[in-house]
């Protein structure tokens, strides 16, 4: 059994990362509408990855339940800078806040599962930062973000820009676990 703190954390994380999962849909629907279409695949790409860890953390719950959830997530945005500008924010909060504290409480607790699923998050979400801030700077500008295709690990969400590696460097998957957008 999950010990108390840990669970509530998973429940957390996985309340966060499902809320944006949907955001992310939302705002690559409105970023295509705004005539940004590789940032709408970005969106959409990202979102799975954020699938991905939902799905991973919800495998690590055991007890039946409710938790209140903590997210830092930005609601009532209208444009695609405003949407890039709250990936950036939320994302940012995963890495600097959320995902260390939950993780040392998982170290502490000796719950390796949930240490690996937020590990494995927190590293995705240190290279969604990045990609965010940079479709964000050619929005900005008024131009749609150059990328190239984005490679989403479905095992443990690890982004990538290009090419899948032949063994993701987080979890040790194929490349064939890779999803291409």
């Amino acid at each position: 059994m999950v010990k108390e703190m840990t669970e509530t954390n998973l429940r957390s994380a996985y309340a966060g990362e499902s809320q944006a999962h949907m955001r992310y849909s939302i705002y690559a629907e409105r970023a295509k509408q705004e005539g940004f279409p590789n940032v709408s695949r970005l969106f959409t790409a990202i979102a799975f990855a954020e699938r991905v860890h939902a799905t991973n953390h919800y495998r690590n719950i055991l007890t039946k339940g409710g938790a209140m959830t903590v997210s830092a997530a930005v609601f009532g945005s209208r444009k695609t800078s405003e949407d890039l500008q709250a990936g950036i924010d939320g994302e940012t909060f995963e890495i600097n806040e959320m995902y260390p504290a939950y993780k040392t409480v998982a170290q502490m607790q000796g719950e390796k599962p949930a240490e690996i699923s937020f590990t494995w998050a927190l590293e995705a979400e240190k290279i969604h930062v990045t990609l965010y801030q940079k479709a964000k700077q050619a929005v900005d500008k008024g131009k749609d973000v150059e990328l190239k295709t984005i490679q989403i690990c479905s095992i443990c969400g690890h982004t990538v820009e290009g090419d899948a590696p032949e063994r993701c460097p987080i979890c040790n998957a194929s490349k064939d676990k890779f999803k291409t957008f």
